[in-house]
């Protein structure tokens, strides 16, 4: 790896049903979103984190990662995801 980076780990994890219910409900939308957390480590620490968001009724990212290696690891979680639970 090289030395000079900004994180050597990246987790996802989808927001439990109930949570992102409610945060739909708050945000006035209609869409069928599911939302993932991610969280960028260096050393075992976060360095960066935050919520990404996926349509499922227009098949859309809502909202994206900046960076499109975290964004492709959260598409490819997110296709994982929804072939096992969906």
């Amino acid at each position: 790896m090289p030395s000079a980076r900004a994180w050597d780990a990246v987790r996802l994890a989808v927001v439990a049903p109930a949570e992102a219910e409610k945060r739909r409900k708050s945000n006035e939308q209609n869409e069928r979103a599911i939302v993932v957390r991610y969280v960028c480590e260096r050393n075992h620490r976060p360095v960066e984190h935050g919520e990404l968001t996926y349509d499922l009724s227009r098949a859309h990212w809502l909202q994206r990662h900046d960076d499109p290696r975290v964004q492709k690891m959260a598409e490819c979680f997110l296709e994982s995801y929804t072939q096992k639970r969906i």
